[in-house]
């Protein structure tokens, strides 16, 4: 009996929690590209192409394409010159908020509304994809009015710190392209 004990108690000594083992700094360089951020972007699309002398009537078209926008940091840039540690204090410095990627799925294109002439064709496929690449664009180019990469910016602030906090650093500062424009959180 007082074996069939020592081999209980040594069963739950042996499955007893383990202290997991505190992650390091560099853990967050393993995370390679951190999305923070993701919208849904509705854009659009309208075309029209006035009769002309050589094909009388008019077409028009109105469509509609959904883009899904990743943005975040991309955490492998980050080295030893990234951290300045004092105790418990640490300065961060990352780089960039960027766009990690931006997709605008086949089936998220549709055809809202469209009216050919008699002696016009309809839209050809060629034309439908070279207003579907125009969209794109203009999405890409109004990303940083949307506020998109500034929402990066906050959002991996807080990730970061709230990873740090976990380490044991008491007071942190995160910069931005290295530029000391870092606020302790």
């Amino acid at each position: 009996m007082r074996r069939c004990l020592y081999l209980i108690l040594l069963f739950f000594i042996s499955c007893g929690k383990k202290q997991d083992e505190k992650p390091n700094i560099f853990t967050l360089r393993e995370m390679s590209d951190l999305a923070t951020v993701e919208y849904t972007v509705t854009k659009i699309i309208k075309a029209s192409d006035t009769k002309t002398w050589f094909k009388p009537g008019e077409r028009k078209i109105l469509m509609s394409c959904e883009a899904h926008i990743k943005a975040g940091i991309d955490m492998s840039a980050i080295n030893e010159q990234s951290f300045t540690i004092n105790e418990k204090n640490i300065i961060v410095s990352l780089p960039p908020p960027k766009v990690i990627s931006l997709s605008i799925p086949p089936e998220a294109i549709k055809t809202q509304y469209e009216e050919t002439g008699v002696f016009r064709d309809k839209f050809s496929v060629a034309e439908r994809d070279a207003l579907a690449v125009q969209a794109e664009k203009q999405i890409r180019t109004s990303i940083e009015s949307l506020g998109i990469l500034q929402q990066a910016k906050v959002n991996t602030a807080v990730f970061v710190t709230s990873f740090l906090k976990r380490l044991g650093y008491e007071k942190i500062v995160i910069n931005y392209d290295g530029k000391g424009q870092g606020k302790p959180q």
